[in-house]
């Protein structure tokens, strides 16, 4: 469809220098992208406070990235039709709106709808963000150098979320990796309606159906894996929910292909098979990536108890290689092509997603954790700029965007579905190894206790129906309604064997999760070696703002 100009561009309220203006949209994206690491490092806090499993916890993320994944073409459309600047303080303002309301939150009920608030912002702001460096800056090393200086906060944004989201919650509490979104978010409110210019409208329709169609269809999947996680595939509700996330996602394709007038995701744009290729590898490297962070961060605060400053720091390495690997990959492209660097790139993330189902409770950091995550930092470091050359190459000037755009929606969806399925697994391995060792742990329990089995069903029956696993505090309470012969047995069962089964059960459950994030990897390594075969001579010879920003 041809879009047309609805109305001239506008300047700005005031005036400002062009280093002030790219604060405000760097800033904006470093907002976004520091988002997805912040949270992942306050999870286990999180999950504590509101009583949720290590399987419900996923909601905190997949609430975000669903949202975010779902709605992001549609807030490119929004902005190209409404004016970028206008689109970009809404996405700002719900952004802001979403981390106070999810802050605050009383329940876990508030804090997903603030997360799917974030993520509706996160979705409206980010595309409108890079759109906005091509009309506040003009073509050529200014703006060169504003998109090279949006791409190295995009990538430093993951590293600052890791440290900041360790020192917040470890110091303060896990509020404030959500709290600390709100003065910045208003600071940059402010600076766009002041300083940044208007763009010029274009004419379009929104893709409003189809929005509503992917996304809930993408939210009924993995609700349905959650669900499996919980009460197992003997259960109607599970095949009825699938059923309806089929329906959901069958109509979305249809609508897009044959109803809509102005689709938000056009069937031509997969006509390409690289491009296709290159959109299903992203789809699973996202599952294998949320599944790294979201497993190592349970079981390094689980099994290994570490506090979260200490969490954030044992992952910055993973985000310097990658940033490092991207760099060096980037010079290498020309030469090798794309195709060997995916392949490469995606056998290191199988191996080290193998490497790490063989964890148990006795892994220690730097053997075995540290390792494995480097071999899947230089994968995905291998993978990034490979992966977003091949979607642009040989694409019209009209679908540069969206062919770039529809990465980071492969990367965000795949990343949700992929970790319910990692989480369904790791869900059945736990239940199964506790049903495996419950009479050998009730034992011990009644041990405790001199052989006094009522009070040891008591407890029992308070240790099973805690959802997270009963807290120091809470067990200290448990035991003082009992009576008090029984204090110093209990006391050592729970910081004895109570303790040890918790570590073993989480880190043999977190094993199974990861070897079903390897067996990801096998399907993103066999499509790059099936459906990439772009040749270097079809790779852009000049960089767009996409593809410098990736």
């Amino acid at each position: 469809m041809t879009h047309t100009a609805t109305a001239p561009a506008r300047g700005a309220r005031r005036h400002a220098h062009p280093a002030l203006i790219l604060l405000v949209i760097a800033g904006a994206q470093l907002m976004v992208v520091l988002d997805g690491t912040i949270v992942n490092i306050a999870l286990p806090s999180m999950g504590r406070y509101f009583d949720k499993s290590q399987t419900d916890m996923t909601w905190a993320l997949n609430a975000y990235a669903l949202a975010f994944g779902g709605l992001l073409l549609l807030g490119g459309r929004m902005g190209d039709i409404l004016g970028r600047r206008n689109m970009f303080i809404v996405g700002l303002g719900l952004f802001t709106v979403g981390s106070f309301a999810a802050g605050i939150a009383p329940n876990f009920g508030l804090l997903l709808a603030g997360r799917a608030v974030q993520g509706i912002g996160g979705a409206i702001a980010s595309p409108t963000a890079l759109s906005l460096i091509t009309t506040e800056f003009e073509e050529g090393k200014e703006r060169t150098r504003a998109i090279s200086v949006y791409a190295a906060v995009s990538g430093a944004g993951a590293a600052l979320g890791l440290l900041l989201g360790g020192i917040l919650t470890n110091y303060f509490s896990w509020r404030w990796v959500l709290f600390v979104n709100v003065p910045i978010g208003v600071v940059l409110i402010a600076g766009a309606f002041l300083y940044l210019h208007q763009s010029e409208r274009l004419q379009g329709r929104f893709d409003v159906v189809g929005a509503l169609l992917s996304v809930g269809g993408m939210v009924a999947t993995v609700y349905g894996f959650i669900h499996v996680a919980h009460s197992g595939w003997g259960n109607t509700q599970t095949y009825s929910v699938f059923a309806a996330a089929v329906v959901l996602l069958v109509a979305f394709v249809f609508y897009e292909a044959k109803v809509a007038a102005a689709p938000m995701m056009p069937m031509r744009i997969f006509e390409n098979r690289n491009r296709s290729g290159a959109y299903l590898v992203m789809f699973v490297v996202g599952a294998g990536m949320f599944g790294m962070f979201y497993f190592i961060t349970f079981f390094v605060q689980g099994v290994r108890e570490y506090g979260p400053l200490k969490t954030g720091v044992a992952f910055l390495p993973v985000a310097f290689t990658i940033g490092i690997t991207s760099q060096v990959v980037a010079r290498l492209l020309p030469r090798f092509g794309p195709k060997p660097l995916m392949i490469f790139g995606t056998s290191c993330l199988t191996a080290s997603l193998l490497w790490f189902s063989t964890v148990d409770v006795g892994s220690q950091y730097p053997t075995k954790l540290l390792p494995g995550m480097i071999v899947l930092a230089i994968g995905m470091g291998n993978l990034f700029v490979p992966l977003t050359v091949t979607a642009v190459s040989k694409v019209q000037n009209t679908d540069a965007g969206l062919a770039s755009a529809l990465l980071n929606v492969g990367q965000q969806v795949g990343g949700a579905l992929g970790l319910s399925v990692m989480t369904t697994v790791f869900g059945t391995a736990a239940r199964n190894y506790a049903a495996d060792h419950r009479t050998e742990l009730f034992g011990q329990l009644v041990k405790a206790v001199d052989g006094n089995q009522q009070v040891a069903g008591q407890v029992g029956a308070k240790l099973g129906a805690s959802t997270n696993g009963l807290s120091q505090q809470d067990f200290d309470k448990l035991v003082g309604t009992l009576p008090a012969q029984y204090k110093h047995g209990l006391e050592a069962f729970y910081a004895g064997p109570y303790h040890q089964f918790t570590r073993e059960l989480l880190a043999h459950a977190s094993g199974k999760g990861f070897l079903m994030g390897a067996a990801f990897g096998v399907v993103a390594i066999l499509s790059a070696v099936v459906l990439i075969n772009v040749s270097k001579k079809d790779l852009p010879t000049q960089a767009s703002p996409e593809l410098v920003a990736a």
